[in-house]
């Protein structure tokens, strides 16, 4: 039986792979001893699903069973690793990191070399989460085997195991030749970020009768064309439930309501550690930035008034 190892491990927790066979996933755990590793199919694993390494073949099935899927953003190895240990299924390295991380006040100056080192790190901390690569602002628009080039540097240098581009239509042909190159791609629709300029605003997308019939239509050609989901960004909620409904694919929602097959934020604004701006369709799970600041101005104060360090933390 043929197995191809297609994840490395993190430190000393084995491998996942995929039987070529049967599709099933595979845990393989190395010998802390020197000895030979042991298999385990954890795709049967029955109700301890949550154990299961997520590929698009599970998200296809989480679709099939109306299971929703958690999908959160990481740009360094600390945040994957807790995203990974949650349980999130899809970790995207987003080119919001040219934001949140970088302070740029678009994604579109992120360059595909800063975008593998950040790929690269998070890949090296996950093992149960899919890990997909978010193609930066041109680096997939000038040409097919442009595009090709770069989404294989994704799978190749930063061991990532998807990848995503914004756009419709206009896009499909490149999706189907990195999908024929065996490369993962998934969709984004609606407000797409990298067309910022474009657009000039960013405003809910598909509000309009026109705009949301050629949204429909780009979601069924992306899935025609091979992608393996869709990002659907800041569109109405109705226009989300009838694209879900209309496509195979799982869609994965931002500010699109409650009716897609998943859920995404930029982990930094659910945090509450980007504060720029705050829109409406983030839910804030904690207020880690004001704690941050909070703390780092006791540490301050406690060097200043030479309370620290003390008799504890001296030798």
């Amino acid at each position: 039986m043929s197995r191809r190892r297609t994840w490395n491990p993190a430190p000393g927790r084995g491998f996942f792979g995929i039987d070529c066979n049967t599709g099933a996933t595979l845990h393989l755990n190395a010998n802390r001893g020197g000895g030979s590793a042991r298999s385990e199919t954890m795709s049967g694993m029955g109700k301890n699903s949550s154990k299961t390494k997520v590929t698009t073949h599970r998200l296809q099935e989480m679709k099939a069973k109306s299971e929703k899927i958690a999908c959160l953003t990481a740009y360094d190895y600390l945040m994957a690793s807790i995203l990974d240990e949650a349980l999130v299924d899809v970790i995207l390295v987003g080119d919001s990191a040219g934001t949140v991380f970088a302070g740029h006040d678009t994604t579109i100056p992120m360059t595909m070399q800063q975008m593998l080192y950040h790929a690269g790190v998070v890949a090296r901390a996950v093992q149960r989460a899919l890990v997909v690569g978010d193609l930066p602002f041109m680096s997939f628009q000038a040409s097919v085997e442009e595009a090709l080039r770069n989404a294989g540097a994704f799978l190749k240098e930063a061991l990532v195991e998807a990848v995503k581009l914004e756009g419709g239509e206009v896009v499909c042909p490149t999706i189907r030749r990195i999908v024929d190159a065996g490369i993962p791609v998934m969709g984004h629709l609606g407000l797409t970020p990298q067309s910022i300029h474009k657009f000039g605003t960013y405003r809910t997308r598909g509000t309009n009768e026109e705009e949301a019939n050629q949204i429909l239509a780009d979601a069924r050609a992306l899935q025609d064309a091979g992608a393996f989901a869709i990002v659907l960004e800041k569109i109405p909620s109705d226009l989300a439930r009838r694209v879900t409904a209309s496509v195979r694919v799982p869609t994965i929602g931002i500010g699109a309501g409650p009716h897609c097959d998943g859920q995404i934020l930029v982990s930094h604004d659910m945090l509450g550690l980007y504060s720029r701006f705050r829109p409406r369709f983030v839910r804030r799970y904690a207020e880690f930035g004001q704690q941050m600041l909070e703390a780092f101005q006791r540490y301050r104060e406690d060097v200043k008034t030479s309370s620290f360090p003390g008799k504890d933390e001296s030798y």
